[in-house]
């Protein structure tokens, strides 16, 4: 076990977030290995205040545990599922076949392409089991994490508002990094 900021991390057990509410997102991983390169996702959900546990389960490796968990994810809360894995990357595929929450698959770049065979495989599911595949990178955490709050927020008018507020922010960020490139090129 170590803890990550958010929590304690262990592959059998949740991770609250420090407020200790419910959690309302469960961000999955098919290995440690995965979490730096999934961190925007978690500093994401942290910073507009949505409550989420992490947990490491293969696949592969321990079908039996991703099924459990899948399966019995919705009673405990959660309301949407993000999948983070890499290489053959089934995670959230395997996820998807044992819910009808939404799933929403992380390709995590790495391996001898680079990630292209998790996007691939993450993004090829068949028709009737839909997973939501983000991008490769960290813009596709952040991304996978503000998807999953988007689909939050549609019952949830507080989460909206915060939701906004931080597309606002991001929006003023570019705005005032071009004006500061044309005061410096004399624009």
């Amino acid at each position: 076990m170590k803890n990550n900021g958010y929590g304690m991390v262990s592959s059998r057990r949740s991770v609250k977030t420090k407020e200790m509410k419910m959690a309302q997102v469960a961000v999955l991983m098919g290995s440690s290995s995965d979490l730096p390169k999934i961190q925007s996702c978690l500093d994401t959900l942290k910073k507009l205040d949505v409550a989420f546990e992490v947990r490491v389960m293969s696949a592969h490796r321990t079908p039996d545990v991703v099924k459990e968990y899948i399966s019995g994810a919705a009673a405990k809360g959660i309301r949407v599922i993000i999948a983070a894995a890499g290489g053959a990357a089934h995670l959230a595929g395997v996820c998807a076949s044992h819910t009808i929450l939404p799933v929403i698959g992380i390709p995590v770049e790495g391996g001898s392409l680079n990630g292209m065979d998790a996007l691939l495989a993450t993004v090829q599911m068949p028709g009737g089991i839909p997973v939501a595949t983000v991008g490769v990178g960290s813009g596709g955490a952040t991304n996978a994490a503000l998807l999953a709050i988007q689909i939050l927020a549609l019952n949830d008018v507080a989460l909206a508002e915060r939701f906004a507020a931080d597309r606002a922010a991001r929006r003023q960020k570019v705005l005032d990094a071009d004006e500061a490139m044309m005061k410096q090129y004399g624009n």
